[in-house]
């Protein structure tokens, strides 16, 4: 069992979740974090510290959602490992309540 980073995060980048994780499971990219599903322990702390709701149970995935599952292994393999929390991206507030962001990820 994993938790998954969707696309709520996307162009955001909020790092609350990163400094409660006990495994440094999280890894950063561009504009966005993802869980690596081998380091994640399914302990649930990060999930009240996403400022916007984007990480999720596996087992609580849209079929939206589904292929973020996918996309947080390759990723977290790619990805520098994150521990620290940062500040967020400048445009997080633009962004923050925008739906379906998928197009708006950068993997480089």
């Amino acid at each position: 069992m994993t938790y998954v980073v969707t696309d709520a995060c996307i162009a955001c980048k909020y790092t609350d979740c990163v400094e409660v994780c006990p495994t440094d499971a999280f890894y950063e990219g561009p504009n966005f974090l993802v869980i690596n599903p081998d380091e994640c322990i399914h302990c649930n702390l990060c999930v009240a510290e996403c400022p916007v709701g984007a990480i999720f149970d596996e087992d609580d995935l849209t079929a939206e959602q589904l292929p973020f599952l996918a996309l947080n292994q390759q990723l977290s393999q790619q990805w520098s490992n994150i521990s620290r929390a940062k500040a967020p991206l400048a445009d997080a507030e633009h962004y923050r309540l925008m739906a379906n962001k998928l197009d708006l990820l950068q993997i480089e």
